[in-house]
């Protein structure tokens, strides 16, 4: 596990790993040897002159307080090493999920990366501070008694060697039986959690329905499925517990009977046989707690494994040599992309010059959000390129393609925080007069002023505590303030209500003035000035031209345009 932690980590950190656990092992051994010095202690308590063990006890206080110095170095070196590794795993994948493309973020990945982020990354890195040092003891502190019992009498210390290689198989397959167990646990586990979230989302629908107080099925089965996992892993360690216990037992019982046969054939004083059995009895409590130790060691090897698999997934490649896009139009050439095994775009070649509009339409499914997406680079294509001032974007760098693109879509993300900091994410060192203004222009400016504090309103995890009216007008403020050259529209009024889609549109139109804008909408109005339309359909264009011809030969196209209640599409434009 060590290794795989320094994996994730890169090696920077072994320095101080591998000192640690020099330190740990080292504690372990003068801990055995403290139990050690027993031997002597006994004997001559024992024996004809007891004060002969007077330093003997002097040197059994000295190791003790050896190892109390050694033990609270180790302790508090584990403590802060896990503080260091958790600090640098948090930037570590910080940094990496940054440089992950956002197509990346589908629904379940990003259900499984909160978890990893919070208590997935504490129970991994919390192993060197908490399970180490106790894992270490418990595996040397039992070798380093056998080592001495093999010095102070052989036949004792061979019939206890003797258990080691039989508790090492006993580990090695009750880890083996269980991870199959632990992986299906953690699998409910995650499933639970996301049947937990959509039954409290779900509340208002279940109870308008009148239905609030029934069981939901769905949460059922979730929660039935991760008892009956938690019982199979807990089943599954149990075979290991029990033969690990009885081992120890057995080996503890024939030491007794070896002690009892040796001291009756005087091989042996009373002294050797209670030094014996006193340290084969502090062999056994260690070796007894590898099992809970043991569990927890490989739920923090789950929880690092699927930390390195977050970590190995591939960013999108920076270009060697980026260039700078000359002008702003837009271009496709020949693309082709695919997810998984669904061809989603399909040899689609677009040209739109810098100064016109293009409307891309077809009916859901048809890949028109997609185009946004290739554009914004949120996936690179598997054929052809998009081009940007006839650069393809691929050569862009990641800041410089971001800092000429501003996104707005249906669903509007904010983070915690006040109205004012989600806006200046947009431009954080904007002057007050061009925060103002753009929230003026979007049309913010009359929700700050109902609210009692304003700019200074908490917007709640997510925007919880705005409306969908009020989150679009923030996010289109923030794509104000941007005054990015590029601004992509995906369906943004399509869930609004009459006053709110009017204010967000009229913050639209000041977004798109002056600016190449890419717009998905449900709304068919929003495509009529559009210098260009293209029909997408499969991943395909089956027919183009302007709006008014497309009207009068496409007979699709003007079903779409006349029956926009159907919401059987939407639309895409690119607007100057």
């Amino acid at each position: 596990m060590i290794r795989m932690l320094l994996r994730v980590l890169g090696p920077s950190y072994a320095p101080p790993v591998r000192r640690t656990v020099a330190l740990m092992t080292a504690t372990a051994v003068v801990e055995g040897l403290s139990y050690a010095l027993l031997v002597p202690v006994l004997r001559a308590l024992f024996g004809s002159t007891p004060g002969d063990a007077s330093p003997w006890l002097i040197a059994f206080g000295v190791t003790v307080a050896c190892y109390a110095v050694l033990r609270y170095t180790s302790d508090l070196s584990g403590f802060r090493v896990g503080t260091t590794l958790l600090h640098g795993m948090y930037h570590r994948l910080g940094d990496h999920l940054a440089r992950l493309p956002i197509g990346w973020y589908t629904a379940g990945r990003v259900g499984k990366v909160s978890v990893l982020a919070s208590s997935g990354v504490l129970e991994a890195m919390g192993v060197i501070a908490h399970l180490l040092a106790p894992f270490i003891s418990a595996c040397v502190t039992p070798l380093t008694i056998i080592v001495v019992m093999l010095a102070c009498n052989w036949q004792f210390g061979l019939a206890a060697l003797l258990a080691a290689p039989i508790v090492a198989v006993i580990q090695v397959w009750t880890g083996r039986a269980m991870a199959t167990a632990d992986a299906e646990r953690a699998e409910r586990d995650q499933e639970a959690t996301g049947r937990v979230i959509e039954y409290l989302r779900a509340q208002p629908v279940l109870r308008t329905g009148g239905r609030a107080t029934e069981r939901f099925r769905l949460l059922d089965d979730a929660l039935t499925g991760l008892q009956r996992a938690s019982r199979r892993s807990t089943l599954s360690a149990l075979p290991g517990a029990v033969g690990l216990a009885f081992v120890v037992q057995a080996v503890f019982t024939g030491l007794l009977a070896l002690a009892a046969y040796l001291a009756l054939g005087g091989t042996i004083g009373a002294a050797e046989v209670l030094a014996m059995l006193v340290l084969a009895a502090r062999c056994a409590d260690p070796v007894l707690s590898l099992t809970d130790i043991g569990g927890k060691v490989r739920a923090a090897r789950s929880e690092l494994a699927r930390l390195d698999a977050v970590l190995r997934a591939e960013p999108l490649p920076e270009p060697a040599e980026p260039r700078l896009p000359d002008g702003h139009d837009l271009a496709f050439g020949s693309i082709t992309f695919r997810h998984g095994d669904r061809t989603v775009i399909d040899d689609v070649s677009l040209s739109i010059p810098e100064g016109r509009s293009l409307a891309v339409v077809g009916p859901s499914g048809a890949g028109k959000s997609t185009l946004l997406r290739l554009l914004a680079r949120f996936h690179d294509v598997d054929a052809g390129a998009v081009r940007i001032g006839g650069v393809d974007v691929r050569s862009v760098g990641s800041d410089t393609l971001m800092d000429r693109v501003a996104i707005v879509f249906q669903d509007v993300y904010l983070f915690e925080g006040t109205i004012e900091e989600n806006v200046r994410l947009g431009r954080p060192g904007a002057e007050k007069a061009d925060l103002r203004s753009a929230a003026t222009a979007a049309r913010l400016d009359e929700v700050i002023e109902r609210l009692p504090e304003g700019w200074a309103t908490n917007v709640g995890e997510g925007g919880a505590l705005l409306s969908g009216g009020e989150r679009q007008r923030v996010s289109i403020a923030r794509a104000l303030l941007k005054d990015a050259p590029i601004v992509l529209l995906d369906e943004v009024t399509s869930a609004l209500d009459p006053v709110n889609e009017a204010a967000v549109h009229e913050g639209i139109e000041r977004l798109m003035a002056g600016r190449t804008v890419v717009l998905v909408a449900h709304r068919l109005r929003s495509v009529e000035r559009a210098d260009h339309v293209v029909f997408l359909d499969g991943g395909r264009i089956t027919d183009e031209g302007s709006h008014d011809e497309l009207l009068r030969r496409s007979r699709r196209y003007a079903e779409y345009w006349d029956a926009p209640s159907r919401k059987q599409g939407s639309f895409a434009a690119v607007w100057r």
